[in-house]
């Protein structure tokens, strides 16, 4: 009977996590800067008589999904890091019950 080894390569896994993490906090910090300037844009519309206001309300549409993204990144992140440790502690657990 064939057996199947699972092997995860620990350091590039804890990379991926890093990477998503790190993402993720980019996303968070363009959703804040969309937020600026909508709302730089909603207050100077009448200067423009309403043509920044278009894409000021754009803006406001599209930051919703930047923030789901980053949400979505940091949640990768996290249950990467799940994975690593249950990955550790299987594999610590199974090794002693061999000694």
């Amino acid at each position: 009977m064939a057996t199947d080894e699972v092997f995860m390569d620990i350091p590039q896994v804890e990379t991926m996590a890093k990477s998503f993490k790190t993402f993720g906090e980019v996303l968070d910090g363009i959703g804040k800067a969309v937020e600026a300037i909508a709302a730089t844009l909603h207050m100077t519309s009448w200067l423009s008589l309403g043509a920044t206001e278009a894409v000021a309300q754009y803006l406001d549409k599209i930051k919703p999904n930047i923030v789901k993204a980053a949400n979505k990144m940091r949640e990768l992140s996290d249950d990467l890091g799940s994975a690593i440790k249950s990955y550790r502690d299987g594999d610590n657990t199974g090794s002693r019950r061999f000694c």
